[in-house]
This record gives structure tokens, C-alpha cells and sequence, in this order.
């Protein structure tokens, strides 16, 4: 009886034995998969993407400070050059733009006021140079004409654009634009001063398509060419407006767009497909999976799950191979650093923004998206990769903190 007690009180141990004896040998697909699991999740990805930045393996606590000390030397190295470089450029007549052709194909507006922080960075002029030098690429036929606007507001004069004047058409807001202001909040000025970028650009050359920048957004080598390409699709006819920049740390899968959803179930299943095909006919590790629904399930969110961990945001540089494989997406809320109005779209938007006021909360950036959503035949994407670079660690309408970190 006591035997019988006792080995019934075993029998659970010998079927989790027995089951473990039939389920963890190598040679089943379950030890298979647990194992690559470990591998990947636990091995090696940690030890590959420690430290990159909108990875979620990124070590904050020991790679921050540095990765973001790093960033703020590389921009304060490449401002002091760009300063030195306007400052020899003023008496060269081959790096001036300030003649703006009327009804040019494209003008590019940049958008500046002085900045009581990080003033040694010179973010206007970094921007300008480069502009300035992917300009000069483009031969005899212009990319675009540029025209610089600055909307300091305070009796001292912002110097990076003052130190640009012989080189690029300025224009900047009559005092009596401003004196029935009163003391409005800084977002409301912010998206006044913005309204009255568009409209002067509007005004003065009649643009086909205009492109906003902030005077921190600095364009990538392959601006125009991307431009060119994104202005010969459908979808520019039939939009009001196209972000050419979405902060990095907010390009994970993990987020409320759904297109992107999409996008990750589908390269999971590609992938997944893939490496089931590749088993089959090279298997030196000798696996035992196939192409099952099981399995292929399996594979999908292990990739998916690898993909995301990683950062989205390293798998959507191999799209700048070349412009055509740019996404174009729905436009997501956040921010507008640089943005593409196709045709009279800016003038449009002018028109919009000024009927609305802007609070915390309820920036431009805001205001603008809900516009695209509300109103009846306006559409609004967001292009992928990134087309500029976000380089303003210090703001000029917000406070900053003494030294700035990139999260």
C-alpha cells in the first residue's frame, strides 16, 4: 500500500522526465528553437547591439554620456568649420545665391532665429554650408533656390545670418508685423513666425514646391536627388504636405502606426520564408525544421522579435541604396524640422495655421496633423529614412538643459 502510494506520487516526475528525454534531445525541432533563442537573445544580440543607440540592447548607464558628449564634439567641430568657411567665403562671388529666379522648380526655405544657447555650434551655418555645397553639385540646372528667413524677434541681431547675408536672399518680419502680438505664448510666435516664412516665400518667387527647414535640420547627401524622385510619384499631386523627418527613438515597430505593423509582419514572414527555403537545401548544424505552418510561425516573430530589438531604425538605412526604395508612409504627429510642400500646398497651409492658435500641448506640429485628418481632401505623409539629420541639441524657443543628451 505504502509502495503503491509512493509510486503514484512518482508518476508525475517520470512523465516530465519522459517527456523531457523525447522533447529536449537535439534532434527535436522544440530544443532546436529554445536553444536559437537563447543564442540570439541572450548572446548575441546583446554583445553586438550594446551599444547602439535606439537599440533597446543599448547600455544607457554606461554609453550615453559619452555617445552623447561624442555627438555634441562632432557638432561643435563641424560648426567652428563651417564658420571659418563663410567667414573666408565673403569676398567669393562662387558661393553666392542670393538672386532667387521667379517660379523656380523648387525653393528651399530655411527658417532661423538666434539662439542664446549653444551659440558656438553655429547650427544655421553647418545647414547653410551644406546646402551650399550639394547646390554647387548640381551643375547648370539649380536643384532649388534658397532663401533664408529670420524671425529674431529681440533687439540683438542673429549673427549666423547676418554673416550670410552677401550670399543668400534674407528676409525678415517688419517690426510693426509684430507689434499687435501682445504676449502670446513662445508656441504661438513659433507658428507665426512659420506662417510668415511661407507666405514670403510664396510671395516673392511663386514656387512650384517648397521645402521648410529649421535652421538644426541638416540635410543628407542625397537631398535632392530624393526630392526629385519623391515629386515624380502619384502621391505628391494629392498631398498637403510630406515629413522628411521623424526623430529616430520613435521609428521603432512597437508604435501606434499601423502601416508599420504591417511592415514587420512582413518582413518576419520574408525572412522566415527564406531561411526555411535555405534549410532545405544547406544544413551543415542539421535542423530539423521545415517548411510548416508551425515552424514558419515560429521563424516570423523570432525575426520579428530580433528586427525590433535591434532598432528599426539601422534596417531602414539600407533603403538609402538609392532613392527609389525611400517609403513613403502616413504622417505621423510628431515634429516638423523639415518639411516638403508639394505644389501650392504651402500657401495652403499658410492660410490653415493662420486661423488656428498654438499652446503647449497643441504646437504646430500638432495642429498641422490634425488639419491633414480633418479637413475634407488633405492627405499628409512622412518619407523613411530620414532625409536631415535633427543636429539642434540647444533650442532656441525652449530651455535647455547645460549640457544636452541625444535621449
Amino acid at each position: 500500500m505504502v509502495v503503491n502510494k509512493f509510486l503514484a506520487v512518482l508518476s508525475p516526475v517520470f512523465q516530465w522526465k519522459a517527456f523531457l528525454l523525447q522533447h529536449l534531445r537535439w534532434s527535436s525541432s522544440l530544443t532546436q528553437a529554445l536553444t536559437l533563442c537563447v543564442i540570439t537573445f541572450c548572446v548575441v544580440l546583446p554583445l553586438c547591439c550594446h551599444r547602439l543607440l535606439y537599440s533597446y540592447y543599448f547600455v544607457k548607464s554606461m554609453y550615453l554620456d559619452s555617445t552623447s558628449e561624442s555627438a555634441l564634439q562632432e557638432s561643435l567641430e563641424r560648426g567652428q568649420d563651417a564658420l571659418r568657411f563663410w567667414q573666408n567665403s565673403s569676398a567669393s562671388a562662387s558661393f553666392r545665391f542670393g538672386d532667387v529666379a521667379q517660379r523656380p522648380e523648387l525653393l528651399v526655405t530655411v527658417v532661423t532665429a538666434r539662439r542664446d544657447d549653444g551659440q558656438d555650434f553655429h547650427y544655421l551655418l553647418q545647414v547653410m554650408r551644406q546646402l551650399s555645397s550639394m547646390l554647387r553639385s548640381c551643375g547648370k540646372s539649380k536643384c532649388a533656390e534658397v532663401l533664408l528667413c529670420d524671425v529674431e524677434s529681440s533687439p540683438l541681431e542673429n549673427p549666423d545670418a547676418k554673416l550670410l547675408e552677401p550670399h543668400f536672399k534674407v528676409v525678415r518680419p517688419a517690426a510693426e508685423e509684430r507689434q499687435n502680438w501682445g504676449q502670446i505664448n513662445t508656441f504661438e510666435r513659433e507658428k507665426r513666425d512659420y506662417v510668415f516664412c511661407l507666405h514670403k516665400g510664396w510671395e516673392l518667387v511663386k514656387p512650384k514646391n517648397v521645402i521648410v527647414l529649421e535652421d538644426d535640420a541638416l540635410p543628407r547627401e542625397d537631398f535632392f536627388p530624393v526630392i526629385k524622385n519623391l515629386l515624380s510619384r502619384r502621391f505628391a499631386l494629392h498631398t498637403l504636405y510630406v515629413k522628411l523627418y521623424h526623430p529616430e527613438r520613435l521609428q521603432r515597430y512597437w508604435n501606434p502606426e499601423p502601416y508599420r505593423i504591417l511592415e514587420w509582419v512582413g518582413l518576419g514572414l520574408f525572412a522566415a520564408v527564406a531561411l526555411l527555403l535555405t534549410i532545405t537545401h544547406w544544413n551543415p548544424c542539421s535542423f530539423s525544421f521545415t517548411l510548416s505552418v508551425r515552424h514558419l510561425l515560429f521563424f516570423t516573430l523570432y525575426f520579428m522579435v530580433a528586427v525590433e530589438l535591434m532598432g528599426r531604425h539601422y534596417f531602414l538605412e539600407a533603403r538609402r541604396i538609392s532613392p527609389q526604395l525611400y517609403a513613403v508612409s502616413p504622417a505621423t504627429e510628431c515634429c516638423t524640422p523639415a518639411m516638403l510642400f508639394p505644389g501650392n500646398a504651402s500657401f495652403r497651409v499658410a492660410g490653415y495655421l493662420g486661423e488656428k492658435f498654438c499652446y503647449k500641448g497643441n504646437a504646430k506640429d500638432i495642429v498641422l496633423y490634425q488639419l491633414a485628418r480633418t479637413i475634407p481632401g488633405e492627405r499628409s505623409h512622412s518619407v523613411e529614412p530620414n532625409l536631415v539629420t535633427h543636429i539642434g541639441a540647444y533650442s532656441s524657443v525652449r530651455p535647455n538643459r547645460s549640457r544636452p543628451r541625444l535621449l
